[in-house]
């Protein structure tokens, strides 16, 4: 008696999927890649054409106020302050006599205090300048109401007290305290005086900043425009005229470029459905898109992230970036703040904290879409802004468009063979192994017109 047949054996009758799919025409997709983001810093910005290869920014005359980071360098536990970063300092700014500074430098000592440790008392004679070597501190004094309130959050390369190198009669108005475990340099008037007792050339440079020689400045630090207002009679008005910098920066235009190769014989025979041609410089288009948005976040010459003012910069009061920092950011651009970028794991961060409050931010409409908003400006997610291996980020606030002095992207259109806006596709020939080449090519900068259309909120927590 014969064994019946499996289900496994039994005999093929049609013909199977397996075969047919060498005869079906298969449907494909166009290429992916996970690079592609949304880009949403290209697209926020204005345009600006740069017929000429540069973009000259001129502002009315400012003077510097010496509001500098320090910088320090450290060998194991020991740190010392950079003795020509001491320029830094306001009344030690364009003092150019490096022994001073280096003895200045040396008679600084290091101190450690834990959190919650006060570093200076509001009240006490002001006896040190202290520099913050590391870790974040509370600027506290007393609010309008007789209780105290934060004024301030300082941290790496901030310093405070330099008022003692040009007054002898002060005392702290402000209490500072420890946020995390900090590392401080001081310099006691003591120390001071005696490297200031050997050099005339520190004392005369000192004794022209107490003067304050030199044309009046309003609170931005620019060249006054003398006016007058309200007056009644027949008075001698005042002259002026506005004064402009003899040295405006220049914007080069940056390059991206790379050299796309295709063989002929793929050119040739595989391009249906799809064009191979096509599909490869779409997806080259699209990183050296995505390399343009890094470089304008991160380059050191025109990257936003270097180039926004130390004025326009805070910390986070806390860490993590709670309400209270997202409106001291709108606070340091407030004359129509367009945008934030962040960060998505500081966009994450930010909605805990605001989840941890019961707060619901709004939203608002962005180029057809709903996107996530604080005090009605949208804030969009830009993966280009770095977070460091501790887990820290920075959120950029900015103002936009040459119409409001804010921040502007710079490029070049009417390119020889230009395949999009100021991106150009050149044929560069046939070798002998019958490679095509394409040399693709996009110019771009950015450039921040004044200092206020551009904030930051550095050592920003995600984790």
């Amino acid at each position: 008696m014969t064994e019946p047949l499996t289900s496994d054996e039994q005999p093929q009758l049609s013909l199977g999927t397996a075969a047919a799919r060498n005869l079906a025409t298969t449907t494909k997709s166009a290429p992916q890649m996970q690079e592609i983001t949304s880009r949403h810093l290209l697209r926020i910005l204005p345009w600006v054409q740069v017929i000429g290869g540069a973009y000259r920014v001129n502002r009315r005359l400012s003077y510097g106020v010496g509001d500098g980071r320090i910088t320090f360098v450290s060998t194991g536990a020991e740190v010392r302050v950079i003795p020509a970063e001491l320029c830094e300092i306001a009344a030690l700014r364009r003092f150019d006599d490096t022994d001073v500074l280096s003895a200045l430098a040396r008679r600084f000592t290091q101190r450690e205090y834990a959190p919650d440790e006060v570093i200076v008392s509001a009240g006490a004679p002001l006896d040190q300048v202290v520099l913050i070597a590391h870790g974040k501190v509370d600027k506290l004094g007393a609010g309008a109401y007789g209780h105290e309130t934060t004024l301030e959050v300082l941290a790496d390369g901030d310093h405070f007290g330099d008022q003692l190198l040009t007054d002898e009669s002060q005392a702290w108005d402000f209490t500072v305290k420890a946020i995390t475990p900090c590392t401080v340099l001081t310099l006691s008037r003591e120390a001071f005086q005696d490297v200031a007792a050997q050099s005339p050339e520190l004392r005369a440079h000192l004794a022209d900043h107490r003067s304050g020689a030199g044309r009046a400045a309003n609170a931005h630090g620019e060249a006054e425009i003398e006016l007058a207002a309200g007056h009644v009679g027949e008075v001698t008005l005042p002259g002026t005229f506005v004064d402009y910098e003899l040295s405006p920066r220049e914007y080069e235009l940056s390059v991206a470029q790379t050299v796309l190769r295709v063989h002929s014989r793929v050119a040739d025979l595989y391009n249906e459905p799809m064009n191979q041609t096509e599909q490869q410089l779409r997806l080259t288009i699209e990183a050296l898109r995505e390399r343009q948005e890094h470089e304008l976040v991160n380059n050191r010459e025109f990257g936003l992230l270097h180039n926004a003012d130390l004025g326009q910069r805070i910390h986070t009061r806390t860490g993590p970036p709670t309400p209270d920092d997202m409106d001291a950011l709108l606070a340091k651009v407030w004359k129509e703040p367009g945008y934030i970028l962040a960060h998505p794991k500081a966009i994450a961060a930010f909605a805990r904290e605001c989840n941890s409050r019961g707060l619901y931010p709004q939203s608002a409409e962005l180029h057809g879409n709903r996107v996530p908003a604080w005090r009605g400006v949208p804030i969009l997610p830009c993966n280009k802004i770095p977070v460091s291996e501790h887990g820290l980020s920075s959120i950029m606030a900015m103002r936009v468009g040459e119409s409001e002095q804010g921040v502007i992207g710079l490029h070049r259109t009417g390119l020889p063979d230009e395949y999009q806006p100021g991106l150009s596709v050149r044929f560069m020939g046939i070798n002998d192994k019958a490679i095509i080449s394409y040399l693709v090519t996009t110019y771009y900068s950015a450039a921040v017109l004044v200092p206020d259309a551009l904030g930051i909120l550095e050592s920003v927590e995600i984790g």
